[in-house]
């Protein structure tokens, strides 16, 4: 079956979470501590997105991903966190850990893109954790590049690196 791709609803939002919490525990564990992925869990998760999502619902826009009527992945994008009006800001893109390799990420990266670009923005930036070299790949391979830019953010109580990475739209 193919996946299918639907704007969010408040009904998503804890289902939402669940997906966010296992997706960090399986794409982190291999660089991350496990005290850093016990918390928050799945249903603290869900109340992150569902109060984030009731302050940034006007100008955010959360795409979920749907295999066999299945929650299996999201986006989520809004404008850039470093203020520029013609950027946009990937903000996540997380999958189910069963749907890593079957198109659902590039599905959700190829529509978030889409979605900057009918809002008028030209070039798209992210985040990602520096140890994360899947997901480095996986944008990579999407046209993104490093711009040089880093920062430190915390995981629980572990600090870890993220890149900046943008490409034009």
């Amino acid at each position: 079956m193919t996946v299918t791709l639907r704007p969010a609803t408040e009904a998503d939002l804890m289902p939402v979470g669940a997906l966010h919490q296992r997706s960090r525990v399986a794409a982190y564990a291999s660089f991350l501590p496990p005290e850093a992925l016990a918390e928050p869990g799945p249903e603290a998760m869900g109340r992150y997105w569902a109060e984030r999502w009731g302050w940034e619902r006007d100008d955010h826009r959360m795409t979920v991903a749907e295999r066999d009527g299945r929650l299996v992945g999201f986006s989520y994008l809004g404008p850039d966190d470093e203020g520029d009006p013609a950027t946009g800001l990937l903000n996540a893109i997380h999958l189910d850990p069963a749907e890593r390799g079957r198109g659902t990420g590039r599905a959700l990266m190829v529509d978030a893109l889409a979605a900057m670009r009918a809002r008028g923005w030209s070039r798209a930036a992210l985040w990602v954790l520096a140890a994360n070299d899947h997901a480095r790949r996986f944008y990579e391979h999407g046209g993104w590049a490093p711009t040089g830019v880093s920062r430190d953010e915390h995981v629980g109580p572990a600090v870890v690196a993220q890149l900046r990475y943008a490409r034009r739209l």
